[in-house]
């Protein structure tokens, strides 16, 4: 399996616990450290932990559940043999306060090889927008 192929497949797995809520492993994906950009959210989340804590508060105070997620126009640029940048546009099936609807990103992940895992260390959402 080449670098960019496994890169690929930790993306998949992130995209695919986190469109079917497993939230556990959803996290799992991403180091302790990691940030997080969020355009609905006004600051920058610098650790797991901290979007942890904001998606529980989704959860127990807006109702949040995923209910699907999809991914295409995918590319990953490799940088040396232990970082990479993963981008796509990704589909969600998001449902806050009973109410169900699709949101349309464009996203980037960085992923570093850590223990010879890939995992996230940054994560960066903005909306897709109509050129």
């Amino acid at each position: 399996m080449t670098q960019v192929q496994a890169v690929l497949g930790a993306a998949a797995k992130i995209v695919d616990d986190f469109g079917n809520h497993r939230t556990a492993d959803y996290f799992a994906g991403f180091v302790a450290d990691a940030s997080f950009m969020f355009y609905t959210h006004s600051e920058r989340l610098n650790s797991r932990a901290d979007y942890e804590k904001l998606w529980a508060k989704w959860e127990t105070e807006d109702g949040f559940k995923v209910h699907g997620c999809r991914s295409t126009n995918q590319l990953v640029q490799m940088i040396g043999d232990e970082a990479a940048v993963f981008s796509h546009l990704v589909s969600s099936d998001i449902e806050f306060a009973g109410e169900v609807s699709t949101v349309a990103e464009r996203e980037t992940i960085v992923f570093a090889l850590v223990d010879n895992v890939w995992l996230a260390v940054h994560e960066h959402l903005s909306p897709e927008t109509a050129a």
